[in-house]
């Protein structure tokens, strides 16, 4: 006969461990939402509080009004228009040889010329319109067609005329002696560039230079090679360059013929630790330099944003604008949205007019605006300022020598002297065309740490800026004056506790799944797996475990080496594979159970947060937040089988 009140335990504690396994699932799982939401919410602040003007925003009204507003807008336009047709490919209607018809009949009519705008254009349908004051009642009626997606005149944008201060450093005096926590240099007119030491650059410097990072500066070109007529900046001998581009006549390759473009890249790359002059924020980064201002200083939008569509296609992960004007313009805005969309951080500079207005492109949607800063951190007498402004960055003052050491309180890098590009010397400059490359250096640093989704990069700036004030923004400095070591203190190990908590969380899911019961009968085996894998998770996380989690934990790191964000690295490939090679080895089980909980964390964290865009998938942002969660999904199933009880 049956032992009744044995059978009735037994029962009763059967249906106490169901009870238990389904409040534990059901909590992890509300954990895990919960979590989700708060760091989809947290991280996705920076774009509620930075829309900028985007393209749609740009009307031909627009336009008129923001010209009004200057009195005399004659200087900014070329009398000639900007015609931007539709994409056939992108669903936007019409066929390629419609558009060619099309374009054919502008042509024909008598005093109206239609050529292509610029020789990266074509691809985009970008036309420039000349036409005689007696043509425009007629082209204006054709100009209202359904093939045409946008007009607007065509914007001249340009340096600032008092930027560049030709005053060249007499210095003899031995290096400094290196402070702790940052890399020792020994470029001896480093203890001259104040900026850098704003910016933390040289404690950055202990985690990373910028490897593997390509920025594009889109600005007078960049002295990287010695060819006709111009001659290699020797304080950029040891910089890597990818091959460069003119967008407008002048020197062909991407080279200058003014000097402006040579400085903003040396405050960006300069050849560091090569025991002459000056360093640069992220030195072992490689520039794409990209012409599109003339020896004057002055350049075409079309020709400006068909130089962004190109870094964006030719793998730029930030682009640098230390250019600009008051005008807005809708075709400049589109190539700054493209550019975003490719996963490429835009910085530019915010003006030089001391008005309490961005100037374009800065104000642009997607766009990171850099006001300027002196070296006593306060805001300088030319920045512009406003509502558009995100970030601060030393910008210098020419002027004054407010830190007692001689020299002029510019910023100092190694260029070609002004307009004359077989001769160089390091120059002071001043303008916020000098604190957008400051701000672009920490933005590459950011992107060498794995963190390369652009608004994520924008976050993380935004986020460990520095403000003078205390406060969190105000229309002067932004968010604050960018700190180079916290930013990359903060892509590299800002995210652990996050991705601690989601592993932590899909443990006790884990546990739940496979039955507190269970845990009697194989309290040896699955209570290793559960220290382990909770441990290699969390651990891991913080990046104090090699193996396990520690490996997925560094799939930034990873990922850099395949290109910032390969889709077979940020996958549950890796612990798939393990798990093929060493499930029957005796003893692997716990430590594959923590590595596939860890890498389901960082592939689930990456797909509500999104800090790296992959590479070599097909569509854009939610393509990519789908297979990361796809894989988070695999990996997790992967730790719940592995661990699941043996009979």
């Amino acid at each position: 006969m049956p032992n009744v009140p044995s059978s009735l335990s037994h029962t009763r504690a059967i249906l106490e461990s169901v009870g238990a396994r389904s409040a534990v699932r059901w909590g992890a799982g509300l954990g895990l939402l919960a979590l989700c939401g708060a760091m989809a919410l947290d991280h996705g602040t920076v774009c509620d509080a930075d829309q900028g003007v985007d393209a749609e925003m740009i009307t031909p009204e627009f336009v008129v009004a923001a010209a009004r507003a200057l009195g005399d807008e004659s200087q900014w336009m070329t009398g000639n228009l900007v015609l931007d047709l539709v994409e056939p490919d992108d669903g936007e209607g019409g066929s390629e040889s419609e558009l060619a018809a099309y374009v054919h009949t502008l042509d024909s009519l008598a005093g109206v010329e239609v050529e292509v705008a610029g020789f990266y254009s074509e691809g985009e349908h970008l036309y420039l319109v000349r036409a005689d004051q007696e043509q425009r009642a007629a082209l204006s009626e054709l100009l209202d067609d359904p093939l045409v997606e946008g007009v607007e005149p065509e914007l001249i944008y340009a340096l600032p005329e008092d930027a560049m201060v030709a005053s060249p450093v007499d210095d003899d005096d031995e290096l400094e002696v290196d402070k702790p926590g940052r890399m020792p240099v020994d470029d001896p007119m480093f203890k001259l560039q104040w900026h850098m030491e704003q910016i933390h650059a040289a404690e950055a410097w202990t985690q990373t230079r910028g490897e593997g990072v390509v920025v594009a500066v889109i600005d007078t070109g960049v002295a990287w090679k010695t060819a006709s007529g111009v001659k290699q900046l020797p304080d950029m001998a040891g910089t890597e360059f990818v091959a460069g581009e003119s967008f407008i006549s002048g020197l062909p390759e991407g080279l200058d013929d003014h000097a402006h473009g040579s400085h903003v890249a040396g405050t960006i790359a300069q050849t560091t630790n090569n025991g002459i002059g000056v360093t640069g924020v992220a030195h072992a980064a490689k520039i794409m330099p990209l012409k599109v201002l003339s020896k004057d200083g002055r350049g075409s939008v079309p020709g400006i944003a068909n130089a962004i569509r190109y870094a964006a296609d030719h793998g730029a992960h930030v682009i640098n604008m230390s250019l600009g004007g008051p005008l807005p313009s809708r075709v400049l805005a589109k190539a700054i949205e493209y550019a975003h969309g490719k996963g490429v951080t835009t910085v530019c500079a915010a003006g030089n007019e001391h008005r309490s207005r961005v100037g374009y492109p800065a104000a642009n949607k997607f766009a990171v605006a850099v006001s300027a800063t002196d070296f006593k951190r306060e805001l300088t007498f030319y920045s512009n300022w406003g509502g558009d402004i995100d970030v601060a960055a030393p910008g210098g003052d020419t002027r004054a020598d407010r830190n007692g050491d001689g020299q002029p309180d510019g910023v100092l890098q190694n260029t070609i002297r002004i307009g004359q590009p077989l001769e160089n010397d390091y120059l002071w400059f001043q303008g916020t065309s000098m604190a957008s490359p400051h701000a672009a250096g920490v933005a590459a640093l950011i992107v060498a740490s794995g963190v390369t989704n652009p608004s994520e990069v924008e976050r993380v700036m935004k986020a460990t800026a520095v403000h003078p004030r205390g406060v969190k923004w105000d229309e002067k400095f932004g968010a604050g004056i960018v700190d180079a070591r916290a930013a990359v203190t903060v892509a590299d190990d800002g995210y652990a506790p996050e991705r601690g908590g989601l592993a932590g969380l899909m443990l006790l899911a884990l546990l739940g799944g496979l039955g507190l019961a269970g845990l009697q009968g194989r309290a040896r085996w699955l209570g290793a797996a559960g220290v382990m894998g909770g441990a290699a998770a969390a651990s891991g996380a913080l990046g104090t475990t090699p193996l396990a989690y520690g490996l997925a934990g560094t799939g930034s790191w990873l990922g850099s080496l395949a290109g910032f964000g390969s889709p077979l690295v940020f996958s549950a490939a890796l612990p798939l594979m393990l798990a093929l090679l060493l499930l029957k080895v005796r003893g692997a089980r716990p430590v594959l159970v923590g590595l596939s909980l860890g890498t389901a964390a960082l592939l689930l964290h990456s797909a509500v947060v999104l800090p790296t865009l992959l590479t070599g998938l097909p569509g854009g942002e939610w393509i990519d937040r789908a297979w990361l969660a796809a894989n988070a999904v695999l990996a997790w199933g992967l730790a719940r089988r592995i661990g699941a009880p043996r009979g």
